[in-house]
């Protein structure tokens, strides 16, 4: 059986090869940088969980256990956002309930259409979300955490973490409701 090319660079690392390690930055650093900065904002901050991370990765590489086609990017992604949760909440700035935005409640049949608004919009408006909403938003959308896995790993109640994502998800259909304005005014 062939081995594919994340199994041989997965080898190679093992080996603790230079090169290998350079070639596992060119080809993961940009999309574990995206990952990353669905959590932190600030550029400096986005840097050090990511310098950390790519730490992590080459003291762990040993345990990792190769598991088919993507586990490499799985088990690396769980690391950074591990590695941005655990920046999150070394941070006392870090607000889980910024219940002072009034969301209002958007029926399902409501939810809007993502496919003419493009990825890097939609980038910036999960950016834009207060931490707390983004942060459970981000778990709850992208790494497919259930609330009660949420509340353990952010230290909530995990009614917490169901209104935080309520209120993300609202406040999502605001500003995409309001970019869809601008947009059409722009063609009128």
């Amino acid at each position: 059986m062939e081995k594919s090319k994340e199994q041989i660079l997965v080898n190679r690392l093992l080996l603790k090869e230079e090169e290998a390690w350079k070639e596992f930055f060119g080809t993961y650093s940009g999309s574990l940088t995206y990952v990353c900065s669905r959590y932190i904002i600030g550029k400096d901050d986005v840097h050090d969980v990511l310098q950390n991370s790519f730490i992590k990765m080459f003291r762990s590489i040993d345990s990792f256990e190769y598991r088919g086609n993507g586990s490499l990017k799985a088990w690396i992604t769980r690391i950074v956002v591990n590695e941005s949760l655990k920046h999150i909440r070394e941070h006392p700035d870090f607000k889980i309930s910024a219940d002072e935005f009034e969301i209002p409640d958007i029926p399902d049949e409501e939810e809007p259409n993502l496919d003419e608004i493009p990825q890097a919009e939609i980038m910036e408006m999960i950016r834009a979300l207060p931490e707390g909403y983004r942060t459970v938003f981000n778990l709850y959308v992208f790494e497919n955490k259930s609330h009660k896995d949420i509340a353990s790993l952010l230290g909530i109640a995990e009614n917490s973490s169901a209104s935080q994502f309520h209120r993300a998800k609202g406040m999502l259909a605001q500003k995409i409701k309001e970019y869809k304005m601008v947009k059409k005014a722009q063609y009128e």
